[in-house]
C-alpha cells in the first residue's frame, strides 16, 4: 500500500469526512478489520479566511514538504478551496498532488456531462483553478450563480458549513441555486464545498450531484492499491 499524506482542517467537519471515506473504501478492498497508513497534517482553517494567497501558497508549500519528508507518496488536501495552491505548490515537491478537479472530471466524462454548475464558497466558484482543470483536461465548461448570490454562499459556507451548521435555509438556497443553474444550462451540480454533500443528499433531490468529497477520497483509495 502507498503512503497518503492528508492536508485538513479546512474545515476539521470535511477533514473527518475524508478520512471515514477513505478507511471505509479502503475496508471494501483490504477487509474492515483494516485500515491503510496515513498522514494527516491539519491546518487551522483562520488561514484560508485571511484570504491572504500568498501566505496560503507558503503554508500549504510547507506542509507539503513535511508530509514528503515524512513519507507521503502523494498529497491529498481534504478540501476544494485550498486547490487554489496547486499550480503553487506541485511543482515544487516530488510526489503528485491528487486535483480534486481530476475526480470531477473523470466522472462527468464517463456520465456524458459537458457542462457543470458550481456551488461553493466564493473562491471556489470565482477561482479557475476548478473550471480552468476541467476546460483544460476534459473539455467540460463550468457555471456559476449569478453573482447577486455568491456572497450569500458564501456566507452559508464560510459562517454554517464549515462550523456544522447545517439548516433548512441553507438547503433550500442551494436547491433554489441548482434549479437555476439548470436553467443556464448545467447538467450536473459540483458540490465544491467539502460540507455541501452533507447537507443536501442525492436521494433528497433529482438534480444530479457530483459529491467532490467522495470521488475525490475514492481517487485517493485508487491511488493507495495502485
Amino acid at each position: 500500500m502507498k503512503l497518503l499524506g492528508l492536508i485538513g482542517g479546512t474545515s476539521w467537519h470535511s477533514t473527518i469526512e475524508y478520512y471515514r471515506l477513505i478507511n471505509e473504501l479502503a475496508g471494501e478492498r483490504m477487509g474492515h478489520d483494516q485500515n491503510p497508513p496515513m498522514l494527516i497534517y491539519s491546518q487551522n482553517i483562520q488561514l484560508m479566511r485571511e484570504q491572504d494567497k500568498d501566505l496560503i501558497n507558503k503554508t500549504y508549500l510547507q506542509t507539503a514538504q513535511k508530509l514528503e519528508a515524512g513519507g507521503a507518496e502523494c498529497i491529498v488536501i481534504c478540501a476544494n478551496t485550498p486547490h487554489m495552491v496547486y499550480d503553487f505548490v506541485q511543482p515544487k515537491i516530488n510526489v503528485p498532488i491528487l486535483h480534486i478537479a481530476d475526480a470531477i472530471g473523470k466522472r462527468a466524462q464517463k456520465q456524458g456531462l459537458k457542462t457543470l454548475g458550481l456551488l461553493g464558497n466564493k473562491p471556489t466558484m470565482t477561482g479557475d483553478f476548478i473550471p480552468k482543470y476541467l476546460k483544460t483536461h476534459f473539455d467540460i465548461d463550468t457555471i456559476i450563480p449569478d453573482a447577486v448570490y455568491l456572497d450569500k454562499s458564501h456566507y452559508y459556507v464560510s459562517k454554517e458549513l464549515t462550523l456544522g451548521k447545517f439548516t433548512d435555509e441553507a438547503k433550500a438556497f442551494y436547491l433554489e441555486q441548482m434549479r437555476l443553474l439548470q436553467e443556464k444550462g448545467a447538467e450536473g451540480m459540483i458540490m465544491g464545498c467539502t460540507e455541501l454533500p452533507l447537507l443536501i443528499k442525492q436521494e433528497e433531490t433529482d438534480f444530479h450531484l457530483i459529491s467532490t468529497t467522495q470521488l475525490h477520497a475514492k481517487a485517493a483509495v485508487d491511488f493507495i492499491f495502485s
